[in-house]
């Protein structure tokens, strides 16, 4: 009622209450506002546009903060590719060999349900000829070989290992989210022959 009667004083002092809650605008906010807006409604509705509506600010603002969208979105491609690599390495600890393989393998999957716009930037922006990107997919790789060190294998074998297992997750993962997978099959079932078959496989190398 008293919002009825004092409508603009109501809405003056509603709109001060949020102004004190809103974190200043930063590099931070940016990205973390374009993360939720990606992995909710997709990575294709993140624009500048979008994401300045999003913070309640214009878009001019942002450029202090974010150069262009191409900035943007090698910026979600970038932590697309931190946030990866920390989960595998969070699955496979006091792991090794295959338990540590399908751990990953597994991880892999559940950050793509979890961040499905985040994961689809680490596609969308090239990464060869960009140092900072090109060592967060080494990284990606180290990790995974650190699942292999129980194996037989040479110090290079181990790193072509590691490229096949990042090759078949991220296939995987990437047909399953745009259901690339339609038959009527359990499709955990389907991954766990898919592991089998990699653990096999590097077992002979």
């Amino acid at each position: 009622m008293w919002e009825v009667v004092f409508g603009v004083r109501g809405s003056s002092e509603m709109n001060a209450q949020r102004a004190v809650k809103r974190r200043p605008l930063s590099p931070e906010l940016v990205l973390d506002t374009a993360i939720e807006l990606a992995d909710s409604q997709g990575l294709d509705s993140v624009t500048l546009t979008q994401v300045a509506k999003e913070l309640g600010t214009s878009q001019p603002a942002l450029y202090r903060h974010v150069e262009s969208y191409d900035e943007l979105i090698r910026a979600l491609g970038l932590r697309g590719r931190e946030v990866l690599a920390d989960r595998l390495i969070e699955s496979a600890v006091g792991l090794a060999g295959d338990d540590a393989i399908e751990a990953m393998g597994r991880a892999w999957r559940q950050v793509v349900v979890d961040h499905p716009g985040l994961y689809a930037a680490t596609d969308r922006y090239p990464c060869a000829g960009d140092a900072e990107l090109e060592a967060a997919v080494n990284r990606v790789v180290e990790v995974l070989s650190l699942a292999l060190t129980t194996y037989d294998l040479s110090d290079d074998e181990r790193v072509d290992a590691a490229r096949a297992l990042r090759s078949a997750f991220h296939g995987f993962a990437h047909l399953e989210t745009g259901d690339g997978h339609p038959k009527d099959q359990d499709i955990d079932v389907s991954f766990t022959q898919l592991i089998d078959l990699l653990c096999r496989g590097i077992r002979t190398i």
